[in-house]
């Protein structure tokens, strides 16, 4: 399955990812503050089936709801990376 990544920006200014399938349905989210420090970031996907559609993100930092449009035809979907073990 092929995935893209969208990031975004937090109003606390951690830097918010998620994974999305081909059908923009949020595989996986995370957050990544100033010290590097990553924790689990729920991520939703909101209006997948529309051209712009809308990635929710709960800020494990600040406790914000975060809510981003993106479009559809500017998303790159790659193999995923192989995890190291």
């Amino acid at each position: 399955m092929k995935v893209a990544t969208v990031h975004s920006r937090c109003e606390c200014q951690v830097h918010l990812s998620a994974e999305l399938d081909e059908q923009r349905v949020a595989l996986r989210g995370w957050a990544v503050d100033y010290r590097k420090c990553q924790l689990a970031a729920p991520a939703n996907t909101i209006g997948a089936e529309r051209e712009r559609f809308d990635v929710g993100w709960a800020c494990p930092f600040c406790t914000r709801n975060t809510l981003r449009s993106f479009t559809g035809s500017a998303l790159v979907f790659r193999e995923p990376a192989a995890k190291a073990s």
